[in-house]
């Protein structure tokens, strides 16, 4: 079982990350839409908590900034019908401490916010999660709820997000330009070329 990857950062490939050990091994680990490791740049060195995915046609790897995030996300799977690519998109809905916070606060309906959740999953999420998990509120962050302006990072939205990092934007620049894209329904390259027209 592999608990911890670090290594270096060397792309981005569709919604994973691919490290490089020192050992010249490169894992490919899924992450977050909303998750710091993608704040790295090409050459940095990173660390990875991970959740090792074992099936018959093969094996996955899902990677978190830190021991908390691990832990949240493996409670999330936990939960019956929430397997490791909703558990992921939930964690895509903010930082472990929002998600924490609409959890004990019974909020399902931002929790069937996430990508492939649906109501029933979302009120499972919370009837079996709710005693289990408490958010700290943190200076400048809400824990009320998770509002879909908040969440750039998901579907074609954090595709241009995760393109404007890696041309050298940090994340909270790209998700406010990204987020401040009026029109919806575009194609990350469309979201890209105006949100660079707000940075250029």
């Amino acid at each position: 079982m592999i608990r911890f990857i670090k290594g270096e950062y060397l792309y981005y490939e569709g919604g994973a990350i691919i490290i490089e050990t020192a050992g010249g091994i490169g894992f490919r680990v899924y992450v977050s839409d909303t998750s710091s490791l993608l704040t790295a740049r090409e050459g940095d060195e990173i660390s990875a908590y991970t959740y090792m995915q074992v099936k018959e046609d093969g094996m996955a790897l899902y990677g978190f900034a830190d021991a908390e995030a691990l832990a949240l996300f493996e409670q999330l799977i936990t939960v019956k019908g929430v397997g490791p690519k909703a558990g992921l998109a939930i964690m895509s809905l903010g930082t472990p401490n929002q998600i924490k916070g609409v959890i004990s606060s019974g909020d399902a309906a931002s929790i069937a916010m996430a990508q492939g959740v649906g109501k029933k999953t979302a009120e499972r999420v919370i009837l079996e999660l709710k005693d289990k998990v408490s958010a700290i509120p943190l200076e400048g962050e809400d824990i009320e709820g998770i509002a879909p302006a908040a969440v750039p990072g998901t579907g074609e939205r954090g595709e241009a997000v995760v393109a404007l990092t890696t041309l050298g934007y940090s994340k909270k620049e790209a998700e406010a330009v990204v987020g401040s894209v009026p029109d919806e329904g575009l194609s990350a390259e469309e979201y890209v070329k105006k949100s660079l027209k707000f940075l250029l």
